[in-house]
């Protein structure tokens, strides 16, 4: 039995509903990340000494990180892009390209923390280091999430492309909203942690 609106929009909602079903999930997402936003200003507004993260944080790590994650944005939308030309082999290159910066990104961020822990700095030394191994700790998570899920779609998931193109190209278009989502957070966590 197939389960209607998989491919078409459904005629009440007016998307696919693994569309709606991902745009659900990216809610919760927005609520959960709203809420460690949330308490990061509650904390910061309330303490009576606050660091600067620029004193503390390495900016030109962060910056060449956000410049990571928006190329792999932009080639997110360009794999995608690429199905709807009918152009798979392009689309490999391109969701390879994407799964590759958010490897680098990880590297970066690995080199970036075991810094600040050789420096003696850990969740445990202040308020202001305890929020940002959390946040941006659970934003490399989702990194993570972001990898498993694109590298199947380039893998063993990229069979659906000969059976059924239409519907992996919709799975690859929730993917990369999700994606957007993981860049969008750092596009946030970057200037409020590092540069405020």
């Amino acid at each position: 039995m197939e389960i209607p609106h998989v491919v078409e929009v459904h005629p009440e909602t007016g998307v696919a509903n693994a569309k709606l079903g991902l745009w659900l999930f990216l809610a919760s997402e927005v609520m959960l990340f709203g809420a460690l936003f949330s308490s990061y200003i509650l904390l910061r507004v309330a303490a009576v000494e606050w660091p600067q993260g620029s004193t503390i944080l390495n900016v030109p790590m962060a910056t060449f990180n956000t410049l990571v994650l928006i190329a792999s944005s932009v080639t997110v939308v360009m794999s995608w892009l690429s199905l709807k030309l009918n152009d798979f082999a392009k689309y490999r290159v391109y969701m390879g390209i994407t799964i590759v910066c958010a490897f680098i990104f990880l590297i970066v961020k690995y080199f970036e923390y075991t810094a600040k822990f050789d420096h003696g700095l850990s969740p445990a030394t202040s308020t202001f280091l305890a929020i940002y191994f959390t946040i941006t700790g659970l934003h490399a998570i989702h990194i993570i999430g972001g990898i498993v899920v694109n590298g199947y779609l380039l893998g063993p998931g990229a069979r659906m492309w000969k059976t059924d193109p239409e519907q992996f190209t919709g799975r690859v278009e929730a993917a990369g909203l999700y994606w957007h989502f993981v860049d969008l957070v750092w596009i946030f966590l970057f200037p409020v942690l590092y540069l405020l």
